[in-house]
């Protein structure tokens, strides 16, 4: 064979190559972007699941009989005796949405209110 039959038969396997290399990385990241997906999805089930059972752990702070769970945009309400507590429950490094961030700064800053609505 001469020269340049050789050259051109590296650079065809080389395009080959690179190719196939090109499809590979593209599925890795295909398959990487699902695997970050169920991860997302499986932390958000297990803290939506957390939730439910928090107010019954040893731990909390207050009397589970008298805490009502809301779910959204809030987690619930603990009633004591002397105050009403807006609850949210977090687990690892979950944070709080816009609004519940927004509901906490109204709620700090009193503007909170009790109502009666009537139908005849």
């Amino acid at each position: 064979m001469e020269l340049t039959s050789v050259l051109i038969l590296t650079i065809i396997i080389a395009i080959v190559l690179i190719a196939i290399l090109i499809r590979w990385v593209v599925k890795l990241k295909e398959r990487n972007n699902e695997l970050v997906s169920r991860k997302q999805s499986l932390s958000t089930k297990y803290g939506r699941m957390s939730e439910q059972f928090m107010p019954f752990l040893e731990d909390y702070p207050y009397d589970s009989d008298r805490f009502r769970f809301l779910g959204d945009p809030i987690d619930g309400v603990q009633f004591n005796d002397e105050e009403i507590i807006f609850m949210e429950f977090k687990t690892s490094s979950s944070r709080m949405s816009r609004r519940q961030k927004e509901i906490r700064d109204l709620v700090e800053r009193g503007k909170v209110k009790f109502e009666e609505f009537r139908m005849e």
